[in-house]
């Protein structure tokens, strides 16, 4: 398929659908974690690319990235497909290559003056445990390796923490008075077991209906609540404890992005730690996250709805929840381009079918993944609960600015 076929059938797509895009899922698989088995995903098709390839913990939405998973990774995987309707048949079209084709009509012609693209993306990710003490890095230290700086945020979802799992701790920063000394000295014992870099560290117990900011920089080992994850679009990252629940950790995760005349300089690796915020005392204040309703709350639900932000004061995404009551249709409008994941609930946007899916088998196609154009999002879509009992819930995911 060409791209002038492809600009026809998004065009056609849009049109159709008044501005409504539709997601396949995406699944990515992490070979050092364990699934916690929250995405919907069929327990058969946990390991559906090989246990070679480790299990499917994330899901990822509106994406424009390739997962880092090492040698042997799929081209593709990680990436967002659009699935389309071409001669009554379901066509699919990487999300990548419709910005690329036609990005002013999707995320609007500022994004794409400014950013060059759509540069943010969501994801879940789900484990059983913790995730390794690690960082995101900077975009000074990413730029070294050809890869953009990598922000994060997350947001614990009531609906999909219905068991805690193993682990529903973080780990977050270092503590104050931490030393860059201690540091390099549990890496220097990569090879001896575990490492001890937890005990530089505190561990905050997680809270469904809450969420944390994580700017680059800034150690972190996620714990076993499943978690929306807006972020920039990047993934680049760096491990630093060696050992996880009595399984070990390959160096290689220690210096993935770090570029190869470093991989034994333990001052560059400590380096690409924004040391302040890593001790900051006050990190709970600065960085925890409650929702915030985005007006006066009556008056969203005199109008049918309940809308909250649940990422915020990050210049390089954000995300709100939305809430639509039961059987209420409302009009609700944005300042830009977004893509959503419904978490609750069923109905229609734009007279496009949404539904939040039990359960779901790797290949199959389902509607609960969607993306709103900039017009559409600007001019207000419209959308209806069609259960007379139960809310629909979705989370909207939004790009720079």
């Amino acid at each position: 398929m060409n791209q002038e076929e492809k600009r026809k059938i998004l065009k056609e797509e849009i049109e159709k659908n008044k501005g409504i895009l539709r997601f396949a899922p995406t699944w990515v698989p992490r070979a050092f974690m364990v699934p916690g088995r929250r995405l919907k995903l069929h327990p058969a098709d946990l390991y559906a690319l090989g246990a070679h390839r480790g299990g499917i913990n994330e899901r990822w939405f509106a994406s424009t990235v390739q997962a880092d998973n090492g040698p042997g990774t799929p081209e593709d995987e990680g990436l967002s497909y659009i699935v389309a309707e071409n001669s009554g048949k379901a066509v699919k079209i990487l999300f990548k290559d419709a910005i690329e084709i036609m990005g002013d009509e999707i995320i609007g012609k500022y994004q794409m003056k400014k950013y060059g693209g759509w540069v943010a993306f969501a994801k879940f990710f789900d484990n059983m445990g913790p995730i390794p003490h690690h960082v995101h890095l900077m975009d000074e230290h990413a730029a070294r390796v050809g890869k953009l700086g990598k922000p994060e945020a997350y947001y614990f979802p009531v609906q999909q923490n219905f068991v805690d799992n193993n682990f529903p701790y973080t780990f977050f920063g270092l503590e104050p008075g931490t030393t860059k000394e201690q540091v390099v000295e549990c890496l220097k014992r990569w090879d001896e077991g575990d490492n001890g870099i937890l005990q530089l560290s505190k561990a905050y117990r997680l809270t469904p209906g809450t969420g944390w900011d994580v700017p680059p920089g800034v150690l972190h080992a996620p714990g076993s609540l499943l978690t929306y994850e807006p972020q920039k679009a990047s993934d680049v990252y760096s491990m630093f404890q060696s050992m996880v629940e009595g399984r070990p950790v390959s160096r290689d995760l220690l210096v993935k992005d770090i570029p190869p005349e470093y991989h034994n300089d333990y001052e560059y690796i400590v380096s690409v730690l924004d040391w302040e915020l890593n001790v900051d005392p006050e990190f709970v204040k600065n960085r925890f996250r409650e929702p915030v309703p985005v007006k006066d709350m009556d008056e969203m639900k005199e109008e049918g709805y309940i809308e909250k932000w649940i990422v915020y004061g990050n210049k390089d995404f954000s995300a709100k929840e939305l809430t639509v009551l039961p059987g209420r249709t409302v009009k609700i409008k944005d300042n830009a381009a977004y893509g959503f994941i419904m978490v609750q609930g069923y109905g229609t946007i734009n007279g496009v079918k949404i539904e939040t899916p039990t359960i779901i088998r790797y290949g199959q196609l389902t509607s609960d993944e969607m993306f709103v154009t900039e017009e559409a999002a600007k001019e207000g879509v419209v959308i209806s609960n069609m259960s007379e009992s139960d809310s629909l819930v979705m989370f909207k995911h939004f790009g720079p600015e």
